[in-house]
C-alpha cells in the first residue's frame, strides 16, 4: 500500500512538472515562448528562430494555435528571435539549464510602421535588378528551374496606392532553363510557340492592401493565346536609393499557373500518357522599379 502511494505521488508530480510532456536528454532543457499581439491575442503565425552564442542556427519554427513555442535544446546560452508579419521582431538572450524550463513568459510583438509606399507616377521596371522566374515538375519528378531574360514594364502608382495599374510584357523567346535543347523544345508549338505568341503580358488595376506590407495584385494574364485571370501574392519591400541617388521600389511576388488553362501541353507525349511538364507551374518575381524622370 505504502508502494502504491509512493508511486501514485511520483505519477502527480511528474505529471505537474513543466517538463513532464517535454521529453527531455541528459544535459538538455527547454526553451518556450509565448507570442501575444498589442490587444492580447496569440500570434499563430509567429516564427521563431534559436541559434547559439556563435550565431549558428539550432532551431526554428512556427507558433501552435495559441502562439506558443516550446523546443529541447542542450543546455547552453541562446538567443531567441520572434518575428511576425506586420510587427516588429523581438529579440533575447537566455540561458537553458540540464533539466530545466527557461521560459521568457509571455512576448508583446509590437505591430511595426509599414514601409513608406512610392510616390504617384510612372515607374519603369529595371531589367538589371530584377528577375521573372518559373519553377515546374518534369515528369513528375525532379524540379526544373527557370526564367525569362528579356522584359519591360511600367507601373502607374495613384494615390491612393488601391487604385494604381501595371502593364508587363514578356519576351516568350527568352525562356532559359539552362538547358539548349530543352528550351528549344519550349519555344516551339508544343509549348509557348513563340512564332505565334511572341510575347506573355500582364494588366493589373486592382491593387489590394491585405496588411502591413502585403498586398493582392490582381490583373489578366494573356500566354499563349489565351487570358486569364491571375493574383500575385505581393510583399512590397519599401524604398531606396541606386548609386546615382535615384529612387527605387522594391517588391516579392509569387503566384501559380494551371498549366492546362492556358492550353499549353505536349500532345504528343500526353497521348503516349506521358506528363512531361506537371500540371502547375509556380512563378516568383524579384522587382525593382525606378521612378521616371
Amino acid at each position: 500500500m505504502i508502494g502504491r502511494w509512493l508511486g501514485s505521488r511520483t505519477n502527480r508530480a511528474q505529471r505537474t512538472s513543466p517538463l513532464a510532456a517535454v521529453p527531455t536528454p541528459p544535459s538538455a532543457g527547454v526553451l518556450a515562448c509565448r507570442v501575444l499581439d498589442p490587444v492580447n491575442e496569440p500570434l499563430r503565425h509567429a516564427e521563431f528562430a534559436v541559434t547559439d552564442a556563435m550565431g549558428r542556427p539550432v532551431v526554428s519554427g512556427g507558433a501552435d494555435p495559441y502562439g506558443s513555442f516550446v523546443t529541447t535544446v542542450p543546455a547552453g546560452e541562446y538567443r531567441l528571435a520572434v518575428s511576425a508579419e506586420g510587427y516588429t521582431p523581438y529579440l533575447a538572450t537566455t540561458q537553458v539549464d540540464e533539466n530545466a524550463l527557461a521560459s521568457l513568459g509571455e512576448v508583446t510583438l509590437q505591430l511595426a510602421r509599414p514601409p513608406e509606399l512610392p510616390a504617384p507616377g510612372d515607374w519603369e521596371i529595371e531589367p538589371a535588378h530584377s528577375s521573372i522566374g518559373f519553377t515546374a515538375r518534369h515528369i513528375g519528378l525532379a524540379r526544373i528551374h527557370g526564367r525569362f531574360t528579356s522584359f519591360a514594364g511600367v507601373v502607374r502608382i495613384a494615390d491612393p496606392v488601391e487604385r494604381s495599374a501595371m502593364h508587363v510584357v514578356i519576351d516568350a523567346a527568352s525562356i532559359d532553363t539552362n538547358m539548349r535543347m530543352r528550351d528549344d523544345h519550349l519555344r516551339s508549338a508544343d509549348f509557348l510557340d513563340v512564332e505565334r505568341f511572341p510575347t506573355l503580358e500582364f494588366y493589373s488595376e486592382r491593387f489590394v492592401h491585405k496588411g502591413g506590407n502585403r498586398w493582392a495584385v490582381t490583373g489578366a494574364l494573356s500566354l499563349h493565346g489565351v487570358t486569364r485571370t491571375v493574383t500575385l501574392d505581393t510583399e512590397y519591400l519599401g524604398l531606396g536609393n541606386g548609386m546615382e541617388g535615384e529612387v527605387r521600389a522594391a517588391c516579392r511576388a509569387t503566384t501559380e499557373l494551371h498549366r492546362d488553362d492556358f492550353t499549353v501541353s505536349w500532345q504528343t507525349m500526353l497521348a503516349r500518357g506521358i506528363a512531361v511538364v506537371g500540371p502547375s507551374i509556380r512563378v516568383d518575381l524579384d522587382v525593382q522599379v525606378v521612378r521616371k524622370g
